[in-house]
């Protein structure tokens, strides 16, 4: 493989993991409010529970927190293939597909937080998105 696609590759798992890690902190810290609303709002999105139907009673809080595991295992899944791959020396053609794959998904999840988030995930997640396309585009497709 070439040094600019090492570059790509190496710069794509290491904002994947980054990405992953900086999300996660928002598992160890606890919400806490600045004026009385905040906390109203705290107490309710934490502790009022929503029937979702088939018995399963759900706070906003439980639904956000599900969400928040899921994006975090997906930057850490996208990582550990793209190293796994580097590491085997997978062939050009397969981390072309790989990659193609990658800079989809990458692209929708950039999208999806471009309009529903704030300035550090989009930061993230664009990041990643940009590297998943430099990446797809120096990989050599001859073999």
């Amino acid at each position: 493989m070439t040094k600019k696609f090492s570059f790509w590759i190496w710069g794509l798992i290491i904002f994947q993991i980054l990405t992953a890690a900086v999300h996660s902190l928002s598992f160890i810290s606890k919400p806490t409010a600045a004026n009385e609303t905040e906390k109203q709002l705290i107490d309710l999105i934490t502790n009022y529970k929503l029937d979702l139907g088939a018995g399963f009673e759900k706070s906003w809080y439980h639904l956000f927190m599900g969400l928040s595991v899921c994006f975090a295992l997906l930057f850490v899944f996208g990582a550990a293939i793209n190293w796994y791959f580097k590491k085997k020396q997978l062939d050009p053609k397969l981390w072309s597909g790989l990659l193609l794959i990658e800079t989809i998904i990458f692209g929708l999840v950039f999208t999806a937080t471009l309009i529903h988030t704030f300035l550090l995930p989009i930061i993230c997640t664009g990041l990643i998105f940009v590297f998943a396309l430099g990446s797809y585009f120096s990989v050599s497709k001859k073999a």
